[in-house]
């Protein structure tokens, strides 16, 4: 089974839902697909890490060969190649390895090589295999590294896998849903946290993915995100208080639910309520 955990911004808790309910499941997997900013590895202090480089494809150019025609430039939507002063440029940096220009070179003057992007990393934290994927800065796509993450990890039916998300609604954080079981959304009490969790409540409808919400730093006043979700009639699946202990847990990089009875209770209960859902979505559709 694979939960998906995905806000509309950082900072709303999404890290610290997708690291307790990981820890407090037994032999679960957490997958960081926040390659930008990852630091679910912060929390669990991972050991016996394993780390391989993550590469894509990009073009280079026989410059004695070339003749000029530009077909690759015109072609090239990301303005990944140029040719001024008779010779063609191929600026690496900003080229997406669709293979493109390769194709529709009419003298075959582009061929491959292998660039590194980043890297993904598998150790353990007690009972979770922690698997982390990092992407190097001014990398203009993270998708081929969280594409790799997935292939590292094969579900198993009695194992649990706990996706952390890229904040937002990009190209990469629809790479990390589009093999999810469930989606959990986490949304603030503010205005703004209910413009951004109608971001990710947005996306996840045209997923057509079965989701709940659970509302963080919840205080006794009231609470737009929650009034949101009684407008949409979407399911909340629990609620994570606005704490000073949890707050210098977190300070700490600390698993809350390794360290606090209160905490393992109120994470073992969003846990037993996803589980509810999802056991109940299945049976819906079978």
């Amino acid at each position: 089974m694979r939960l998906a955990v995905l806000s509309g911004k950082g900072g709303t808790g999404k890290t610290l839902l997708a690291v307790n309910l990981a820890a407090i499941a037994k032999n679960t997997t957490y997958i960081d697909c926040d390659v930008e900013e990852p630091n679910g590895h912060l929390f669990f202090k991972p050991q016996d890490v394993q780390e391989q480089a993550v590469t894509v494809k990009i073009p280079q150019v026989d410059k004695e060969r070339c003749n000029g025609c530009r077909k690759c430039v015109e072609f090239c939507n990301f303005n990944a190649l140029a040719y001024p002063k008779e010779k063609l440029i191929v600026f690496e940096e900003i080229c997406h390895s669709c293979g493109g220009c390769i194709l529709v070179c009419p003298e075959k003057v582009l061929t491959e090589k292998e660039k590194i992007i980043g890297q993904v990393q598998k150790g353990t934290s007690e009972q979770v295999t922690v698997y982390t994927g990092i992407l190097n800065p001014g990398e203009p796509s993270g998708v081929p590294i969280i594409k790799r993450l997935f292939a590292l990890n094969k579900p198993k039916t009695d194992q649990k896998t706990i996706i952390d998300c890229p904040p937002g609604s990009s190209c990469i954080v629809m790479e990390s849903i589009k093999d999810a079981d469930y989606c959990i959304l986490v949304a603030e009490p503010t205005l703004f946290g209910v413009h951004n969790l109608n971001m990710v409540y947005e996306l996840v409808k045209l997923f057509e993915k079965p989701f709940g919400v659970v509302l963080n730093k919840c205080l006794e006043e009231e609470n737009p995100a929650e009034k949101f979700c009684e407008d949409k009639d979407i399911t909340i699946l629990g609620r994570i208080p606005f704490d000073h202990e949890l707050g210098i847990l977190n300070s700490n990089a600390e698993v809350a639910v390794r360290s606090s009875a209160k905490y393992r209770a109120i994470f073992s209960a969003l846990l037993e309520a996803v589980e509810k859902e999802v056991s109940h979505e299945t049976t819906a559709h079978s």
